[in-house]
């Protein structure tokens, strides 16, 4: 198994402002070196907005439709979350993931962040999301999902685990210790990215992305605060022969919690 290169963009965000951060991640894009997969932040065409009505996109709208040119223009799959409209009138904070031939997958964010009012603004999605992407399968997720440990528990159904966020900084240690562990408890490769700067609401982020290998050791990191575009490579053979050589998903306990 070949393996598989990502790049995670940690930037600031124009607040509630969809052309000028389409513009903006073009610009990042254009000047991108060959990679299998483009990860972005949360909301990345408005910022983490509770003003549903006002920023989501009809299903399909321009965010999508710019997400899959995109990913045709460089040979990659491209995935960041926007607010949605749904066909039936609802809101959503919908992470997609498109690849090059326009095969479009997404995962509707079902943790909603309620000390921001987000459960209010926005419809919690149901069921858990896994791609298949060069050989390696994605299990998607959102910002405040990290937190929730048995939502993204590996059934040995997934090798990578992604983490769009607008994560604030005053809760980074948070951000940093969960997403270890998650990548230790569940023997599989973690991206996460995550803005940086100011938005509307006068809330900072610090960025903080990373990518941590099946063993929770750090694969490659942006400084806190620094807008760059983080790489790396994903070995899948090498994750397989640690899962073989150290089974611990053999001795899961069996449980399901809704």
């Amino acid at each position: 198994m070949s393996a598989v290169k990502v790049s995670l963009l940690q930037t600031t965000l124009h607040w509630q402002d969809s052309k000028a951060n389409l513009a903006h991640f073009s610009q990042l894009l254009a000047g991108l070196p060959v990679t299998d997969l483009v990860v972005l932040p949360e909301m990345f065409t408005t910022g983490f907005s509770m003003q549903s009505a006002e920023i989501a996109e009809q299903e399909p709208g321009p965010g999508l439709a710019w997400l899959t040119a995109q990913a045709k223009a460089i040979n990659a799959a491209i995935t960041g979350s926007l607010a949605v409209k749904t066909a039936a009138g609802g809101y959503v904070n919908r992470l997609y993931f498109v690849t090059p031939d326009g095969a479009v997958s997404y995962y509707d964010k079902k943790h909603l962040f309620r000390m921001a009012g987000e459960h209010q603004a926005y419809q919690a999605g149901q069921q858990r999301v896994i791609v298949r992407w060069r050989g390696l399968r994605f299990c998607l997720q959102v910002c405040y999902d990290l937190r929730f440990p048995v939502f993204s528990r590996n059934l040995n159904d997934y090798d990578v685990l992604i983490y769009v966020a607008n994560w604030p900084a005053a809760r980074r240690h948070a951000w940093s210790s969960l997403l270890v562990a998650r990548a230790i408890e569940n023997q599989a490769f973690v991206l996460a990215v995550n803005r940086i700067g100011q938005d509307g609401n006068d809330i900072h982020y610090s960025g903080d992305s990373v990518v941590i290998d099946y063993q929770g050791q750090l694969a490659a990191s942006l400084s806190k605060g620094e807008a760059g575009v983080l790489s790396a490579n994903l070995d899948g053979s090498a994750l397989a022969q640690y899962r073989q050589a150290f089974p611990a998903h053999l001795d899961a306990d069996r449980f399901r919690l809704d």
